[in-house]
């Protein structure tokens, strides 16, 4: 299936994959989100992106983390098989990418 021109270009006009934040549920370019998986329960960043299956894209910002979190976005990202949310995700991985690093970096992943 070819790839529509809307579906590369936002509207600053970067080129690339664009992809939407569970969060804010903003459309940006790939590149500027973290993409996340689910292994079995629990949700995992994937900044390789080498994982496979289903992912989900988040930005690197707390603020779309507790959104996703609030709005309960994992089961619908990750296409829950029960659709009831019951699933209990675990996302310490994922909120473990906004701590502080230790040594005083950004705690930004390196990609």
């Amino acid at each position: 299936m070819p790839v529509s021109r809307r579906d590369r270009v936002v509207e600053d006009g970067r080129d690339g994959p664009v992809r939407t934040c569970v969060g804010c549920r903003s459309r940006t370019v790939q590149s500027d989100l973290v993409r996340l998986v689910a292994v079995g329960s629990a949700i995992v960043p994937d900044t390789r992106g080498r994982h496979p299956g289903r992912g989900a894209y988040l930005h690197h910002d707390r603020r779309c983390f507790e959104l996703a979190v609030r709005r309960r976005a994992w089961s619908r990202a990750f296409r829950d098989r029960e659709g009831s949310g019951r699933t209990a995700w675990d996302v310490s991985r994922v909120d473990a990418l906004f701590e502080p690093a230790p040594d005083g970096g950004s705690g930004r992943p390196s990609l």
